[in-house]
């Protein structure tokens, strides 16, 4: 698991990085960091993420990147197909809260596994 996490995480400050050029760098670079932050978190700190606060906080979280994904769903036909994502910057917005939710999703359940573990 904590291989995974680093990798997820990576892939978020990746993701990051690639925003300094976007029309809206200010709202999607907090939102891959977070992603990134927590998989980080997870991967270094995961006996911490036991602690009530912190549950509170990852499940803030994942409630919050659950309906940023809902309000960034694409709404092109096909937006998965790569000459759709290609040339739609709405479809790339969509698909990439997508992923951001899935690494928060990972964590979770990695959170969970380690709870359930101590109990």
């Amino acid at each position: 698991m904590r291989y995974v996490n680093i990798a997820l995480g990576v892939l978020m400050i990746a993701f990051v990085a690639v925003q300094y050029n976007d029309p809206d760098p200010y709202v999607w670079m907090p939102i891959y960091g977070i992603a990134a932050a927590w998989a980080l978190g997870a991967a270094f700190w995961l006996p911490r993420f036991s602690a009530a606060p912190m549950q509170a906080l990852l499940a803030a979280s994942l409630l919050a990147y659950i309906a940023l994904t809902v309000y960034y769903w694409p709404k092109s036909p096909g937006f998965w197909h790569q000459e759709v994502w290609w040339n739609e910057e709405e479809a790339r917005e969509g698909m990439g809260m997508m992923i951001a939710l899935a690494v928060l999703l990972f964590v979770s359940f990695a959170a969970f596994r380690a709870r359930s573990r101590r109990s």
